[in-house]
């Protein structure tokens, strides 16, 4: 499910990132499929949906495409000082949800403990996405 909820108490004429096509979604037919949730922003400026998709024309796995995508906003993270903790690292959350023309699907998030639903042959389940930095214990 990709939205267009957007920030809480968010500035009049804000556009999401869902209808910016590239940025919270995409699809390319023979290549695969992009969606997101979490800090629209930074799907905006990254064009996170896109990257993804082009990773896997590149031939990384639904996983490793994501991955990359959550890399390059971890990085584009380091331009706005109130978006970093002490380790530099990013205050929010990105998930990508994706699937290559295989079908071969994936989650992905800058943090740990997200989950992603797959429905296929095999049935409907829950599954752990992949991520970039484990959440500290609380």
């Amino acid at each position: 499910m990709t939205t267009t909820s957007g920030l809480f108490f968010k500035i009049p004429g804000r556009l999401g990132d869902s209808p910016v096509i590239g940025a919270g979604l995409y699809s390319e037919g023979g290549v695969g499929s992009c969606g997101s949730t979490g800090r629209g922003e930074a799907n905006l400026v990254t064009c996170g949906s896109h990257t993804v998709v082009e990773e896997l024309r590149k031939g990384k796995s639904p996983e490793e495409a994501c991955l990359v995508a959550l890399k390059r906003i971890a990085e584009k993270t380091h331009l706005v000082p109130r978006h970093r903790d002490a380790q530099g690292r990013p205050r929010f959350n990105v998930s990508f949800y994706c699937v290559d023309a295989q079908g071969r699907p994936a989650g992905a998030a800058i943090w740990s403990g997200q989950k992603y639903v797959v429905a296929d042959d095999a049935g409907v389940r829950t599954l752990d996405s992949a991520y970039l930095y484990a959440k500290p214990k609380a």
